[in-house]
């Protein structure tokens, strides 16, 4: 099993992480709209989409590779969301920039890193019941972790635990604290989306 992350298994995880935004699009169309414009499904096909295209000549330098993806996501999306997701890659690639590789134990404080960066850009904390608390639950959860497979069931199940932990609490950012108290049993469509994509990596 590796124990580094190299732009080949960016690839691939793209790859896995593209074929289930395709699979949930609608999913998540439904979910957002109870909340919001109903178009977060459509964001992330796009997102994944764009993502699709710049597979194959993503570089070896995983900063880089990582900075080609934010570029995707912003090229194509003018969505609250999808800034966001770029936000976050931008701060990883910024950590990563030079190294072909980097230990999976890295993982977790690369996440930390994006999690504040993408905090500042939205003025979004944790404890609203957005993306951010699903991150920081999955940072929590993968910190010490070295192996990938192991990486990934861990932060599965603490985003599971974190929209649960939320779902009975009302939302207090973005469009959907328009909606206070119809918000409170709803899970936020956007930590649902990371869900999904953490999914795709099994």
């Amino acid at each position: 099993m590796p124990t580094t992350f190299t732009t080949p298994g960016l690839r691939e995880a793209l790859t896995r992480i593209i074929q289930r935004l395709e699979a949930c699009s609608d999913e998540l169309n439904l979910l957002d709209a109870r909340l919001g414009d109903g178009d977060l499904g459509v964001t992330m096909l796009r997102g994944a989409h764009a993502l699709a295209a710049e597979l194959p000549s993503l570089p070896e330098d995983i900063g880089m590779a990582l900075l080609k993806c934010a570029g995707a996501f912003t090229r194509i999306s003018g969505s609250t969301y999808g800034t966001l997701l770029a936000t976050g890659l931008m701060s990883a690639a910024k950590a990563t920039k030079g190294r072909t590789q980097v230990p999976f134990i890295e993982i977790s404080s690369l996440m930390g890193g994006a999690l504040q960066a993408m905090s500042k850009r939205s003025g979004a904390q944790l404890g609203e019941k957005t993306v951010l608390d699903a991150i920081e639950a999955a940072r929590v959860a993968t910190e010490g972790l070295d192996d990938p497979s192991t990486l990934v069931a861990a932060a599965e199940r603490a985003i599971g635990q974190c929209l649960g932990q939320f779902r009975n609490q009302p939302a207090r950012q973005g469009r959907a604290r328009i909606f206070l108290e119809k918000s409170v049993g709803i899970d936020d469509p956007g930590m649902v989306a990371f869900q999904r994509m953490v999914e795709g990596l099994k």
